[in-house]
């Protein structure tokens, strides 16, 4: 017997939040084949200059990404060493608009609108509202939150942590805004407090990353650095949409092609920064044609990029055969690595058309890219979540590492594996310890360092916390910025999970869906932006972030504060330590090693959390004069900096990963979830997605013309999509509009947050947990239309 699921949990044919209200002048166009440009410029400055003003954005925009400036938000892209006046992209000009507008959420708006009418809203609607300036209490007998003190709502907090059975009925979720400092001091916080629950936004993107680069090299990071793109002589691109999520990456990628480097996009839908890019910052970008950046694309089918890596593979170990020392770099794999024999001995027999069926492309494609991996002598290889987020997503990862060891493309400039992470310090949140699973010396290290003992089990990751929330194993809910009743997989699981909480805690800067689904009570906790300027007892902070290629450097506020009544996030995470540390001896027990920890210090000014993470996380040894330093510094890498791998062995493996491919009946297909141009992750500051020609909704399900035709439906059609699960439950994303699209044969998309209703929670990838939103199995079928009365 099946259970009819709708939108955010709902029963099906119950209304949708005002997405609808917003899409109703949708308009659909052709796709862009080209990015940037003048458009991109304009589409930049339009919304700042009017949401802003002139000299506020000159002031935010002109020290974005510099080196006495702060850290866009919006990406963690690698800066250049040498910096261009306008070193900021459209979307990180929209990130600074959205994050620093003077327009913020006055008391009386709590008045006006309950959680419950919130809760109707569309995720665009509530950060139009503005920055909000005040802490916010909901009570357990009131459907509206309602303005507090500071201390009134650490009281609240403390008190409800103070009484939890165990530690462990508590979950602390970060997101990846949040400062190296903050991070620091909030995974201290959790652990000292007693649990190593401390789920983050990793978790639901490069978790199989970690995984997958952990086990075979033994770091799980990027192993190349920004001036290895120009050095390269291919670089591989897969599941990953750079003119969209990370549009200065663009301008790398142009000048590794003008340096004589070719460039393969593998993706099952043509992006259009990858077909050309007009660089809005010369003449050829404005006036010109730009530069054509792709010069293979490979439309995989979804799922199908772990088959097509084995296929490379092979066809390399086969060259070898015939040309046997010329093709391999045996001396690498000789001192560096182990399994080549057991990984030649695995593809020899892979079966070729297996391979196609899984791709969907010919193997004449598949030579052509083997071709272009063999002719080049150094290579990276890069991707974002089209392959983490995926069942077998570590297993596939494992095949990147494969052939990049093959000709030793890791350990030497211009070549290595390149994960590009989305968040601005997603990366530097796991190296400050905030991972469900840090490592036994890490803990140690805290233990020495504070004189304390931390928990040792493994705690909760993002998909565990939902999970233990519905069986009521959390009571208390803490969320360091972020959007997770949004960004998670099962949005109905999230908003059933977190309505069991006693309760939910949000420090945030804006109102998102996760503040209109609480706990029987609620916090919001106002915080400071990026971009204002912090002052504590000591004068003016800084923070520091780390990207995507481990490089660390300050981040500092350009503009004062929106209001007057925020704080920062390191004051918040030390208001809370010493509320609940208060909170216990109030309650005649005590308070452990929350004690141990000058909580105020680090409030008052942030040199003093910086010296305790240079005695704790490796390769942060004098932290407090390295970030000092103009452009920072680097964190070291093993594989990277020497060819050494802090692996069990000591050697780089390469491993044998069976062959899976996603089966799909006749007459479904695979829809992957996708984020349109005018959005930052579960942010939207638009209903547009210019490359894709939509305007004015979200709405949309992205179908190939021949799948339409093949369906019986028809571009436009109103549909409902429902994804099919073992669980019999009918998960439905409903009335949405068919949009004919050149995406691969058999496949789909939909936006990012909205498709994820579709994902259940307990579809995860093998090792990682992440959620699997690339591949999921849904029929369309027509929406009924009433016939006139």
């Amino acid at each position: 017997m099946s259970v009819d699921q709708g939108q955010g949990g709902l029963p099906a044919g119950t209304p949708k939040h005002d997405v609808g209200a917003d899409d109703d002048g949708l308009e659909v166009g052709p796709p862009k084949t080209w990015a940037a440009g003048v458009p991109g410029i304009l589409h930049a400055l339009d919304p700042s200059l009017k949401g802003m003003g002139p000299t506020r954005t000159a002031k935010l925009l002109l020290r974005m990404n510099h080196k006495h400036g702060f850290d866009c938000m919006s990406c963690a892209w690698p800066d250049p060493d040498r910096r261009k006046p306008a070193e900021f992209c459209e979307n990180g000009a929209k990130a600074v608009n959205w994050e620093a507008t003077p327009l913020t959420v006055d008391p009386g708006f709590w008045g006006q609108h309950s959680v419950t009418e919130l809760a109707r809203q569309s995720e665009y609607w509530l950060g139009q509202q503005g920055r909000l300036v005040d802490p916010v209490y909901k009570a357990a007998d009131s459907d509206h939150y309602a303005p507090v003190s500071w201390e009134h709502a650490f009281r609240i907090l403390g008190g409800h942590l103070a009484d939890l059975d165990s530690p462990d009925e508590a979950s602390f979720y970060t997101s990846g805004r949040t400062s190296n400092e903050a991070a620091f001091a909030y995974q201290l916080f959790a652990r000292t407090f007693g649990t190593n629950n401390l789920p983050d936004c990793s978790n639901m993107c490069h978790e199989s990353t970690g995984a997958a680069l952990g086990e075979t090299i033994g770091v799980g990071k990027a192993t190349v650095l920004y001036d290895d793109f120009p050095q390269a002589d291919l670089i591989i691109i897969m599941g990953q949409n750079p003119g969209t999520n990370h549009p200065r990456m663009l301008t790398a990628l142009e000048e590794a092609k003008r340096a004589g480097a070719s460039i393969v996009a593998v993706n099952p839908l043509p992006e259009a920064g990858l077909l050309r890019y007009k660089n809005p910052q010369t003449p050829r970008g404005i006036v010109g044609r730009g530069t054509a950046l792709a010069d293979q694309f490979v439309q995989v089918r979804l799922g199908g990029d772990m088959a097509l890596l084995q296929a490379v593979s092979k066809r390399v170990l086969d060259a070898e055969a015939r040309h046997p020392g010329d093709v391999l770099d045996h001396d690498f794999l000789d001192r560096y690595t182990t399994g080549l024999d057991e990984l030649a001995a695995s593809l020899a027999d892979l079966d070729e058309a297996e391979v196609l069926a899984a791709t969907g492309v010919t193997s004449a494609e598949i030579d052509e890219l083997a071709d272009r991996y063999l002719t080049a002598q150094r290579v990276i290889i890069t991707w974002a979540m089209g392959l983490t987020q995926h069942k077998k997503a570590v297993a596939t990862l494992k095949e990147v590492v494969n052939l990049l060891l093959l000709r030793g493309n890791i350990g030497r400039p211009g070549a290595g594996a390149s994960p590009i992470r989305g968040h601005s310090n997603v990366q530097g949140d796991r190296t400050m310890g905030i991972w469900e699973q840090m490592p036994d010396a890490f803990l140690d290290a805290l233990d020495g360092e504070f004189g304390i003992s931390v928990p040792r089990a493994h705690g909760l990751d993002a998909v565990g916390t939902i999970d233990a929330m519905r069986q009521g194993r959390i009571r208390t809910f803490v969320s360091l910025g972020g959007n997770l009743v949004a960004a998670v997989s099962d949005t109905g699981a999230a908003e059933e999970g977190i309505a069991r909480c006693d309760l939910s805690v949000q420090v945030s800067t804006k109102l998102n869906r996760s503040h209109t689904v609480t706990g029987r009570e609620a916090l919001i906790l106002p915080c400071l932006g990026r971009t204002e300027i912090d002052r504590q007892v000591s004068g003016e902070q800084f923070v520091s972030v780390e990207d995507t290629v481990s490089a660390v450097h300050a981040s500092r506020g350009a503009v004062e504060p929106v209001g007057t009544n925020l704080l920062s996030e390191v004051a918040i995470v030390a208001r809370i330590a010493r509320a609940v540390a208060d909170a216990r001896r109030e309650r005649g027990a005590d308070a452990h090693d929350l004690d141990a920890v000058d909580w105020a210090a680090f409030e008052r000014d942030y040199d003093v959390v910086r010296d305790h993470i240079a005695a704790v996380v490796p390769g942060c040894d004098d932290y407090n004069a390295k970030i000092r330093q103009e452009s920072g510094f680097v964190l070291p890498h093993g594989p990277r900096d020497s060819r050494t791998f802090p692996t069990s062995d000591g050697k780089a493996h390469l491993t044998v990963n069976a062959l899976e491919h996603v089966a799909c009946p006749p007459g479904r297909l695979l829809l992957q979830t996708v984020r349109a141009h005018d959005q930052f992750n579960t942010t939207i500051y638009s209903r547009n997605d210019r490359y894709r020609g939509i305007k004015g909704g979200r709405d949309v399900v992205f179908v190939n013309p021949d799948d339409v035709a093949e369906l019986g439906l028809h571009d436009g059609q109103q549909v409902d999509v429902h994804s099919e699960y073992e669980d019999g439950v009918d998960r439905v994303l409903p009335d949405v509009r068919v949009v004919a699209y050149p995406t691969a044969r058999g496949c789909a998309a939909a936006y990012f947050p909205e498709a994820n209703v579709l994902v259940p929670l307990g579809a995860v990838a093998e090792k990682s947990n992440t959620p699997i939103s690339k591949a999921v199995v849904v029929r369309l079928e027509p929406v009924e239309v009433p016939a006139p009365i």
